[in-house]
């Protein structure tokens, strides 16, 4: 399996824990304020992630080169800017909101270089395949 699919996997079992912790803490003290915060780090943080890996474990082709961990580092920052900035400003710190704008276009930055990775037809292997042949 790919270096950046296993990168995914793990990063995507942390923020299953803290979307299941986010849960708990609301469960358990009966407010529920922050359940956008709960659904963006279960979403974007475990199901989203373990989908990238998915894939790519499945084309390995196109983890290859820099763009995919480039493309992993631009999302994973976005999640993590993200989700701490939306906690805390559904939790009344209005101020954040900025930065919560910012998590999410990082975030965005990240699905279209992925985007772009699953429809562009070009990997590694097929520059090294057109280089030697010419």
């Amino acid at each position: 399996m790919p270096k950046v699919a296993q990168y995914y996997f793990k990063t995507a079992i942390v923020f299953l824990i803290i979307g299941i912790c986010m849960g708990l803490q609301m469960s358990i003290g009966g407010n529920h304020n922050v359940i956008g915060a709960h659904a963006h780090v279960n979403l974007l943080g475990w199901v989203t992630m373990a989908l990238f890996g998915s894939y790519l474990a499945i084309a390995p082709a196109k983890a290859e080169g820099r763009l995919a961990m480039i493309q992993y580092y631009v999302y994973t920052a976005g999640v993590v800017i993200i989700t701490p900035s939306l906690y805390f400003m559904l939790l009344g710190n209005e101020a954040l909101e900025p930065l919560v704008a910012i998590g999410s276009l990082i975030s965005f930055a990240g699905v279209l270089l992925f985007a772009y990775m699953i429809f562009s037809g070009e990997t590694s292997a097929s520059r090294r395949e057109a280089a030697a042949g010419s």
